[in-house]
């Protein structure tokens, strides 16, 4: 701002700017609060993170004292061990397939509970219900559905159609498969609750503009809804992505990577050889390139994802 000029014959000097004030100690008593979280982060998740990165290194088994430097040779033994192979496939594949069907199912369970039906309330409550049950206790549950004898093959029965009954866990053509549908059915209520929050954030002004235009539902949701709704669809497919490659917990209480490891992937594998076979140095080594198959595929999809966020 300018000084006002002092008029002539004035004594009294030109009004100063106001002085400015020290910067105050309050900016810095946020990273107080944050000083104990982040230190017991680095104690839980970061340095044992970075010692078992440097035990791949090592052919130490997790057990004995002494341990021999053996360079990258746990990882030349990942090149050639078909099961860590197998397993890899069966990770990129149950990680696509969620990806897709959830987000799929999430969508149209939004578009549904968004529309002015009288049970929308309680649909919202019975589709997002499974999604806050453990994940152990769910593969349990469709652990005994699944069974030749259980619920699913007796729906069958009922219905007249015994001949769509399967050994759904135990037939290693559809047993991976199994899983993925389980994993669908108890997550895309989550995906449904951050698309529906997206959904709510359009405008009406932009609906009635659009009817007055004369646009259809289809042309609506495509050159309407879509574009608005990029950033819960960027959190949903980020979501489903990490999850499905770290999918651990229902696959080792279903199948525990059966039958033959058609279902493994690469968290059972890392399980089983460190707790199993004491192999705990080659565990690692696995964990380690998951770690890698995350970061990579997570970033490269957020990257392409803003990058659509941003054109639409």
């Amino acid at each position: 701002m300018a000084t006002p000029a002092t008029p002539v014959g004035s004594t009294n000097p030109p009004p100063t700017a106001p002085a400015r004030r020290p910067r105050s100690h309050r900016t810095a008593v946020p990273w107080w609060f944050v000083l104990p979280a982040l230190a017991f982060f680095a104690f839980a998740v970061l340095v044992p993170s970075a010692r078992g990165a440097a035990y791949s290194f090592t052919d130490w088994d997790g057990l004995a004292r002494t341990f021999d430097f053996v360079g990258l040779d746990q990882y030349r033994s990942l090149l050639t061990d078909e099961a860590a192979r197998g397993a890899l496939i069966h990770t990129l594949l149950i990680a696509f397939a969620v990806t897709v069907a959830q987000n799929a199912v999430g969508l149209l369970l939004a578009l549904g509970v968004n529309s002015r039906i009288r049970s929308r309330n309680v649909l919202r409550v019975f589709f997002f219900a499974p999604a806050v049950i453990t994940p152990v206790v769910t593969a349990y549950l469709w652990k005994y559905l699944y069974a030749p004898e259980g619920a699913v093959n007796a729906a069958f029965d009922a219905l007249g159609l015994g001949f769509l009954a399967q050994n759904w866990l135990g037939d290693s053509g559809i047993a991976l498969w199994s899983v993925v549908a389980v994993i669908v059915w108890q997550f895309s209520g989550y995906s449904m609750v951050i698309f529906l929050a997206g959904l709510q954030s359009i405008p009406r002004e932009v609906y009635e503009a659009s009817d007055m235009d004369g646009a259809g539902p289809f042309r609506r949701f495509w050159h309407i809804v879509r574009p608005m709704l990029a950033p819960a669809l960027t959190i949903n497919l980020m979501l489903s992505l990490i999850g499905g490659l770290k999918l651990f917990d229902q696959v080792w209480v279903m199948t525990q990577g059966g039958p033959g490891g058609a279902t493994d992937t690469l968290s059972t594998v890392i399980y089983r050889e460190a707790f199993q076979f004491n192999a705990f140095a080659y565990s690692t080594a696995m964990a380690v390139v998951l770690t890698v198959f995350v970061i990579v595929l997570s970033g490269v999809q957020y990257g392409a994802l803003g990058r659509q966020e941003k054109n639409s």
